[in-house]
């Protein structure tokens, strides 16, 4: 049978196809998440998998025959400690393919291919917020700390274009103790 044996070419010769799927994948590993064409990103992935299925188990024969391929040594310790650890209790789908839309240029269809637990720098700091919104609920309020003085006030640094709100605030407030050296 012959099943699963080609592959797209993605218009490269053989040289440039495979220094194309290791420089993705090592931007893959490093990133945890590219955005590619769809072509691309099937063909990477297929690379990928087999690098992380390997990464499952540390040993020194599989980080030479991944490192053959990943020659960023940070990227390929990061593979090894962090995300084949991660990905032990799976048996494959480490990643996965969103589609996003299409290329303005040339209507190529664009895709995002990230590993399967990626979370976002959003979804990072939403989790850090909530615990310490608890935090602060529970605490009692401290008194109010006093006001820094503004570097603007000192006319050091340009004020952006002023709203009503502070432009009523400035005339409220009462001139400064400095006299006026105009008499001179």
């Amino acid at each position: 049978m012959n099943h699963k044996k080609g592959f797209n070419k993605l218009n490269r010769n053989a040289s440039h196809r495979k220094a194309l799927l290791r420089n993705m994948a090592t931007v893959l590993f490093k990133h945890e998440r590219i955005v590619t064409t769809k072509a691309k990103a099937i063909e990477v992935r297929r690379v990928a998998e087999k690098m992380i299925t390997r990464a499952k188990e540390d040993s020194v024969h599989n980080r030479r025959i991944v490192g053959e391929k990943i020659t960023d040594q940070a990227v390929l310790a990061k593979l090894f400690t962090d995300i084949g650890p991660r990905m032990k209790d799976r048996n494959g789908g480490y990643t996965r393919i969103l589609k996003i839309g299409f290329r303005d240029q040339d209507a190529a269809s664009m895709v995002v291919l990230e590993l399967v637990d990626h979370k976002l720098d959003g979804d990072k700091k939403a989790d850090k917020k909530k615990p310490e919104a608890k935090a602060k609920k529970a605490e009692p309020k401290a008194a109010p700390k006093a006001k820094k003085p503004d570097a603007k006030a000192d006319g050091k640094a340009k004020a952006p274009r002023a709203t009503k709100k502070a432009a009523e605030a400035k005339k409220s407030e009462p001139e400064s103790a400095e006299p006026a050296k105009s008499a001179e």
